[in-house]
């Protein structure tokens, strides 16, 4: 027991060193762990012989990542999505899988190891990708809520993947796979009638006694999350379905939030276990092979899965700028790729080379990813030319004659909540309104309402062409990006536009990055909003 303790207090001081390293580069900390890992295994300073404690940590850590997915997983959240969220996510799932596949079996590898590899390729890291949109504040932007859109399609099929492997391999026994895979989705699907009978009879009345102690309510959530994932392996197909299972069990108590809440800091510290046992079974002599099928199949996901993404919703309407920004959030793969490995691995269905391999690609990926999402924005101005050729044209075309015959004395361009309130205001006070989105979405939620709407971007110098500016005394922008500002009042002055412009600022910074432009006014809702709100209180006060 003292020598298992002495070899966590190692591993835990190596990943703080480590992830202060990593943080100062402005590196995912995955990238640290694992290394962190490697260095404290075998294959270099041996500090960690007893590796067993690891393992079982890391295994909680796994069923505590899948439990939390589970618990958040809301699948009308896809719904409001529209069909973008789906169509995307599973367009990337299928495509990248196939190309990936022959890539792989191109570079020499069995069938089953190129399926594995291939389908690795296909998942991208939700905690990454949100953790980097949240650090740009682009979470609520287009192209942030497609991502975590077509994000939430790929958690749901790589836990089906899961499921089928497991069967499959739980069907290498005597009985023949066919007839141990079927055993296999019985008992998963009785499994389910259990759940769903406890979600509707039992789990309800539970969580409102629990709930009534946080902590309580925390170990519970806890020994639910176990409980499930153990009897998942029990029942033959493993404990990551249990653990999900669970979790989707509890999605729809009131509690959820609160859970899930509480729960985020026990599986990241647990979940770091995942990769230092994942670090510490690398071998580095076989990671030397792998450089070569490395490096091919990281080109192909940094590149060929933002291409693919961005071929999907080009033909879906959306413009080559949404397209490109939330491509670049499928340029890398994800712990669950990892996570597949290992079970591959557990399973006997791929080699350790194999799992070196996509552990390869995905530090290769990870920390190139991470640089190319930070400086999506310049990436993009540099490679707009190129890549107006994922817009469908006649979509443009099809707008422009509902756009000249719209006449409007304020055109409001940027629909999202503080857009939509204001067209809807304008438009309530007899104002002649014309809304302006690059979201289809947006535009259709205006027109619903009898507002005129159009579909363009703020940065597109070509809108003010497409705008009834000769018409128009008023133009406000509600995107809160400067860039885009800038772009468009350089664009609509260009014009021949006279008329007030506003310009809409969330951040001291942004406010600072339009102080030099002319003939402008600026919306602040932030602190306008604040102060409403200060005055509404002060009046209560006074009362």
């Amino acid at each position: 027991m003292e020598t298992g303790f002495i070899d966590i207090a190692i591993l835990l001081a190596l990943a703080v060193a480590l992830g202060g390293v990593a943080m100062l580069l402005r590196q995912p900390l995955i990238v640290a762990f694992i290394a962190a890992g490697i260095i404290a295994g075998p294959a270099v300073a041996g500090l960690v012989p007893h590796p067993d404690d690891i393992e079982l940590l890391a295994e909680l850590g796994i069923a505590l990542l899948l439990f939390v997915v589970g618990l958040k997983l809301d699948l009308s959240l896809i719904r409001t999505m529209g069909p973008v969220a789906l169509a995307t996510g599973m367009g990337q799932v299928i495509f990248t899988s196939f190309i990936g596949y022959g890539i792989a079996i191109m570079l020499g590898m069995s069938p089953v190891t190129a399926l594995y590899v291939a389908v690795a390729l296909t998942f991208s890291s939700t905690i990454i990708i949100v953790k980097l949109l949240s650090d740009k504040r682009e979470i609520d932007a287009l192209h942030g809520r497609i991502a975590i859109g077509f994000l939430i399609v790929q958690d749901i099929v790589v836990v089906l993947v899961m499921i089928g492997l497991s069967a499959f391999g739980a069907g290498a026994g005597a009985e023949g796979p066919w007839l141990e895979a079927l055993r296999v989705f019985a008992a998963g699907a009785l499994m389910l009638v259990g759940i769903g009978l406890a979600m509707r009879y039992v789990l309800p009345w539970l969580m409102e006694q629990i709930a009534r102690n946080r902590e309580l309510l925390v170990l519970f959530g806890i020994a639910w999350a176990v409980a499930l994932a153990a009897l998942g392996d029990a029942m033959g197909f493993s404990m990551e379905v249990g653990a999900f299972l669970a979790g989707i069990s509890l999605a729809s108590t009131r509690f959820r939030d609160a859970l899930g809440a509480r729960l985020t800091t026990v599986r990241d510290f647990l979940l770091l276990f995942f990769f230092l046992h994942l670090g510490g079974q690398l071998e580095l002599n076989l990671l030397g092979a792998q450089v070569g099928p490395a490096l091919i199949l990281s080109v192909f996901v940094l590149i060929g899965n933002p291409i693919i993404v961005m071929i999907i919703m080009g033909i879906m309407g959306y413009r080559s700028r949404t397209g490109f920004l939330a491509g670049l959030t499928v340029a890398q793969i994800s712990e669950f790729s990892l996570i597949l490995a290992a079970l591959g691995y557990s399973l006997g269905h791929i080699t350790a080379e194999t799992v070196g391999l996509v552990t390869l690609v995905g530090l290769i990926t990870i920390g190139l990813s991470t640089y190319l999402i930070i400086y999506s924005h310049p990436i993009y101005d540099r490679l707009a030319p190129w890549l107006r050729i994922f817009e469908r044209q006649n979509i443009q075309q099809a707008d422009d004659s509902h756009e000249e015959a719209t006449q409007a004395d304020v055109i409001v361009i940027g629909l999202g909540r503080f857009g939509y309130d204001l067209a809807m205001g304008l438009s309530d006070q007899k104002v002649r309104v014309l809304g302006v989105d690059f979201d289809p979405a947006a535009v259709d939620a205006l027109q619903s309402e009898s507002v005129p709407a159009c579909y363009g971007d703020a940065e597109d110098p070509e809108l003010p062409d497409r705008l009834p500016l000769s018409q128009a005394r008023m133009v406000i922008s509600t995107v809160p990006d400067p860039v885009a500002n800038r772009a468009l009042i350089d664009s609509i002055r260009h014009a021949g536009f006279r008329g007030r412009v506003m310009l809409t600022a969330h951040h001291p910074a942004d406010i600072r990055a339009l102080a030099d432009l002319p003939e402008h006014e600026l919306l602040l809702p932030f602190r306008d909003a604040a102060e409403k709100t200060a005055e509404r209180i002060v009046r209560h006060l006074g009362a």
